[in-house]
């Protein structure tokens, strides 16, 4: 698929993109019954921007059940993110495009991730941003389990897979948990 279609159904998802009230609590809601993470696992997450699902709630839950967790810096572009660790109350510090990262520098190796999407097909398909920032980091951890989270409504028939192109093995949203 061509750049100018990929940024056309990035607009697309981003103008229908606006999570319903409630709709953190009921992803916190779905992710903990049916795709938790196993004990010990190390989650790596992400603040949320802009119209994204809020995932606050989930990460103080999975806090709450001893998960170590870890939110991404954002590198220059073509690297990899760096997974830095964080706790409930810890300083976060602006970074690029309107990401927020911790402060601190501890870096984590996260083996259960939470994907942020701008668009998702029921095969496990993504659609982010267009940095590629993902693409690489999930091609260096290819044994953490990957959970994309978005609204239901950034759900579309097709995200168009690329050879490098990870899928996902699960999309949570507001309605459920989607296994790919």
């Amino acid at each position: 698929m061509s750049e100018a279609l990929k940024a056309a159904l990035r607009r697309l998802v981003l103008s229908r993109r606006d999570p319903p009230p409630g709709a953190a609590e009921a992803l916190t809601d779905h992710v903990l019954r049916d795709c938790p993470p196993p004990p010990g696992a190390v989650v790596g997450g992400f603040w949320p921007m802009g119209t994204e699902i809020d995932i606050r709630p989930l990460l103080l839950a999975l806090h709450g059940r001893g998960h170590l967790l870890a939110l991404p810096f954002t590198p220059p572009r073509g690297r990899p993110l760096e997974f830095r660790a964080w706790a409930p109350g810890d300083a976060l510090a602006p970074g690029p495009m309107g990401t927020s990262h911790p402060a601190m520098k501890e870096q984590r190796e996260p083996d259960w991730l939470l994907v942020p999407l701008l668009a998702f097909d029921r095969r496990g398909g993504r659609l982010g941003y267009g940095g590629g920032y993902y693409d690489r980091t999930l091609a260096l951890l290819p044994r953490a389990f990957r959970l994309g989270v978005a609204c239901s409504a950034q759900e579309v028939e097709e995200v168009p897979m690329e050879p490098h192109d990870i899928p996902l093995h699960a999309i949570a949203t507001e309605r459920g948990l989607l296994r790919a």
